[in-house]
């Protein structure tokens, strides 16, 4: 279940996501609809988008802190367990062999727990590199998207005044 916190940072991450589509809209004349309010609202998206990023790194070092913690602990109790073990093989306890056979879950299950951690880093590795990608590709798209504009404006211009030297041409032959 979403909590209050979520669903206004998925708002948020929709309206970003709007205005960022928005910022791209060309008027009919051809030139970019962009006032004050839409550079101001841009600006604060991209506060906002760095705040978040801010709040993610913190609560993912927390995180990586938890496991750490969490493996620590493991170790422990798989020392513990390898100590209260032998304790029980040396009472000849009747549940010698279901401490045994936990024992050994327990550290088959500490053995996945690296990989896993290391996956996760692989994969946070990944993500900043595909946002980052993400972010240039976006970047040169507004670039040319300018690049565009300005060409179709010069080429409009163009036109216009090759169509006005014709009509001057055309009147002076009458």
């Amino acid at each position: 279940m979403a909590t209050p916190k979520h669903m206004m940072w998925e708002q948020q991450q929709q309206l970003q996501m709007q205005r960022v589509k928005n910022s791209g809209i060309i008027s009919y004349n051809g030139s970019p609809i962009k006032d004050d309010k839409e550079e101001e609202l841009s600006r604060s998206a991209l506060a906002i988008f760095h705040a978040k990023e801010e709040e993610i790194e913190k609560k993912k070092m927390e995180v990586k802190d938890k496991v750490h913690s969490q493996l620590g602990r493991v170790e422990e109790a798989t020392k513990r367990l390898a100590e209260i073990r032998e304790e029980l093989e040396a009472l000849t306890d009747p549940m010698r062999k279901e401490v045994s056979v936990i024992r050994k879950r327990i550290d088959t299950v500490n053995k996945e727990l690296k990989p896993l951690g290391q996956s996760c880093q692989k994969k946070e590795r990944e993500y900043k590199e595909a946002l980052e990608a993400f972010n240039e590709k976006n970047r040169e798209k507004a670039q040319l998207l300018t690049k565009l504009m300005e060409l179709v404006g010069e080429s409009e211009r163009m036109r216009m005044k090759k169509l006005e030297e014709l009509s001057k041409n055309v009147d002076t032959v009458k």
